[in-house]
């Protein structure tokens, strides 16, 4: 691949980037322990994967981090899957992630939001009181280091309060949004059998409010293991019989007590659901995520004390985790709770005006769904506190890029990232320091060693490749759950190259050092030997009006053939006529390539995502290989089951 883009779309000032902490950070490691002083990000981020241990002590020290015993050395074992991370060292998350309290105490730690709009504040103060009186009653429950604690909870002031306090006393949280269905939720919290259920009553989206009582009934009577089960009023119902009072335990004005725990404790269970069998339950620990947030969000997205950090998220979803870590750089956190499009589509922009973000992130789909919606977020809203818009979940196209600066500002820092709930961080992504390109990630982060490699496990430069990362992170998996001989883990990343993650992305990796990514790489299309990234694809289609959305399959035929289908659903009022299928192959032969074009476009009822709104790819690739409904999906795993019976008939008649 040619290097298309090589006038930046954006480069910071020389003022903002000697002010940047990743900046102070290279001039302070310089001193202590090496580092380069001169050659900016690009040498510092050769330094970190060169010498990996130093680097990490450099940011342990750098941000403070309060180990109550000390550890032997950063690392006892860097072999992966199973590196071993400051062994002998104890310390608790819950303990730094309160920390602002004490220097802070009457600013606000939280800022609730729901679809009115109107910021609440929780203080640092009020948020410390209220997890030590938790932290207490969990302890009066009997809950123990390494009990399992659950929520199912929306993204509120309540589920950070449960999550903290868990932590404190040593527990592992873990939690699923209220729109998840009791299926789904079973098929999470059985695998792990928490002994504590944090609940709502319900929750409000869209207008509406949506009652989840019956849902927590089949949750209590389906986890034999609770021993408690605590319940929130969000809609103001009574407390089920034999539930306790959120109000009652955390009315206490107790002093928190931290468990220190060894580095590799757990600290939460995130789910990544596999296309067969149940979602796996991927346990991280308390000092693996304390470190790795502190660098991504402290060093890469430039966080501090002065910020306020928004990202549109759900409790079911990493990026929560990753938001509430957003208190260990001293930030407020925003909190919103309803539809992203409430009452209208530009209604992220306007919590982002009204809570004064400094850090906005949202997802690519948001940000495009804004551009066809004819929103115009700097003249309607004032954004003049956002200096940074961060993107996930899917690749950001071109036109996102361009949007972002035309319609929010022009000295805009755009930070397109992509990372996994498998590390709960980013691979690459944001760097204050860096020019920001279109359609490009602005580097791989720091103490990341990420390579674009070929089947035969060699590094390529501006080729596609395998996304790899050849040396351990800190917040990799410790294990997964209820896997004793760690074959799912193994299975997961390191079969393909052993003893080097493989993500299961197609990337790039540039000659100056950027990233693009193309999709995932088991879905990836393959014609005539060329490989291409799905991605691309949906940004050219769904510039056309008439196209709400897409979903591209490559199917290896048993003939050695490739049926390449593109599957759109229209928006209301289009049809698929001769005209608009002749557009649709015109725009993408003229964008992409001939060999993009596809053997057919067909019309679809839907597009099937998972429940964290990822289209489904390989489940949809299997079902037209012939595989069965519930072989080629975890059913609990997907928004809309009904739609893939679309898929299944096809298959059927093709075959």
């Amino acid at each position: 691949m040619s290097i298309v883009n090589p006038q930046p779309l954006w480069q910071p000032d020389p003022e903002r980037s000697a002010q940047a902490q990743v900046t102070r950070f290279q001039a302070w490691a310089a001193e202590r322990h090496g580092a380069p002083a001169e050659g900016g990000y690009p040498a510092l981020h050769r330094w970190s994967m060169d010498k990996l241990d130093t680097f990490w002590k450099a940011v342990t020290e750098w941000f403070d981090v309060r180990f109550s015993t000390p550890y032997a050395r950063v690392l006892g074992d860097r072999s992966m899957p199973g590196a071993e991370w400051f062994p002998g060292a104890t310390l608790n998350y819950a303990e730094h992630a309160l920390r602002a309290a004490a220097t802070r105490p009457d600013e606000p730690a939280l800022l609730h939001v729901d679809e009115t709009h109107d910021p609440r504040p929780v203080t640092w103060t009020e948020l410390r009181r209220q997890v030590g009186s938790l932290a207490a009653e969990l302890r009066a429950l009997g809950v123990r280091p390494g009990d399992r604690v659950s929520g199912y909870l929306p993204n509120i002031p309540q589920a950070v309060v449960a999550l903290l306090a868990t932590a404190a006393v040593g527990g592992v949280w873990t939690s699923c949004a209220p729109d998840f269905g009791a299926r789904s939720v079973l098929d999470r919290f059985q695998q792990v059998e928490p002994v504590v259920l944090f609940t709502v009553d319900g929750y409000r989206y869209g207008g509406k409010e949506h009652d989840r009582r019956e849902t927590v009934a089949e949750l209590r009577r389906e986890l034999p293991t609770l021993r408690a089960v605590v319940h929130i009023p969000l809609l103001g119902t009574e407390a089920p019989e034999g539930a306790l009072e959120w109000s009652a335990l955390t009315a206490a004005d107790v002093e928190p007590v931290f468990e220190q725990v060894p580095f590799e404790h757990p600290l939460w269970v995130l789910y990544s659901s596999g296309t067969t069998g149940l979602p796996k339950a991927i346990v991280q620990s308390q000092g693996g995520i304390l470190v790795e947030h502190l660098k991504q969000l402290g060093l890469h997205c430039d966080l501090g004390p002065e910020d306020r950090f928004f990202w549109y998220t759900s409790t079911g979803w990493m990026m929560w985790n990753f938001l509430v870590s957003g208190l260990l750089t001293g930030t407020t956190v925003v909190l919103y709770d309803g539809s992203p499009g409430y009452p209208d589509t530009g209604a992220q922009w306007r919590v982002a005006e009204r809570t004064g973000a400094t850090l906005y992130g949202t997802s690519a789909a948001y940000v495009m769904a804004c551009r066809k919606a004819g929103v115009h977020p700097s003249r309607d809203f004032d954004l003049s506190r956002v200096r940074c818009v961060a993107t996930t979940g899917s690749p950001l196209p071109p036109d996102g890029f361009r949007w972002l600066h035309d319609e929010v500002g022009d000295d805009l820092w755009i930070a397109s990232v992509s990372g996994g709930t498998d590390v709960c961080s980013c691979f690459a992504g944001a760097v204050p320091t860096l020019p920001v390109h279109i359609g490009e990630l602005q580097a791989p982060g720091l103490g990341t060693d990420l390579q674009s490699w070929d089947p035969d496990g060699r590094p390529v430069v501006d080729e596609v490749g395998e996304l790899v990362v050849t040396n351990p992170m800190p917040s990799m998996p410790v294990r997964f759950w209820n896997d004793p001989d760690g074959s799912r883990y193994h299975d997961s990343y390191f079969d393909t190259y052993p003893g080097v993650w493989r993500h299961g992305d197609w990337i790039t990796v540039t000659s100056r050092g950027s990233v693009v990514i193309h999709g995932r790489s088991d879905s990836t299309l393959n014609r005539q030997g060329v490989r291409m990234g799905s991605a691309d694809i949906y940004e050219a289609v769904e510039r056309l009006p008439e196209i709400k959305e897409s979903l591209v399959i490559g199917v290896e035929q048993p003939d050695g053939g490739y049926w390449m289908p593109l599957f759109v659903h229209l928006a209301p009022g289009a049809v698929l006529d001769d005209a608009l299928l002749d557009r649709i192959k015109r725009t993408i032969r003229e964008q992409l390539s001939p060999r993009h074009v596809p053997d057919e476009v067909i019309e679809v009822p839907g597009i099937p995502h998972t429940l964290t709104g990822k289209r489904i790819e390989v489940p949809v690739k299997r079902l037209l290989q012939g595989t069965a409904l519930e072989k080629a999906v975890n059913p609990g795993s997907i928004d809309n089951l009904e739609l893939l019976h679309f898929y299944e008939d096809l298959a059927r008649k093709r075959a």
